[in-house]
């Protein structure tokens, strides 16, 4: 089998729905927060009256509805720093 190489899209309408590709994995989420693992690195959505209208991990597409305020990107590898440092402390 071939490796697909994931991409990811944004696609927001009037700040009241948003669709994304490429997500991995959902880490939290309320009415006023989500967070996301996605192919580019973890993406943190703040707004109000926030709702996941749809999911599908397997294809990667999840749908957002609410107050859309901010989108923010952190980098994706702050789990393995963090584990690279423990493990650089053993081996030191």
């Amino acid at each position: 089998m071939e490796d697909k190489v994931k991409s990811q899209n944004l696609i927001l309408e009037d700040r009241k729905k948003l669709s994304i590709s490429g997500v991995e994995h959902v880490e939290n989420f309320n009415e006023e927060q989500i967070v996301l693992d996605t192919v580019e690195g973890s993406l943190m959505i703040k707004g109000e009256s926030l709702n996941i209208s749809k999911l599908n991990l397997e294809d990667g597409n999840v749908k957002i509805e609410g107050m859309l305020q901010s989108l923010v990107y952190s980098n994706k590898s702050t789990s393995n720093s963090k584990e690279n440092g423990f493990l650089r402390k053993i081996f030191k």
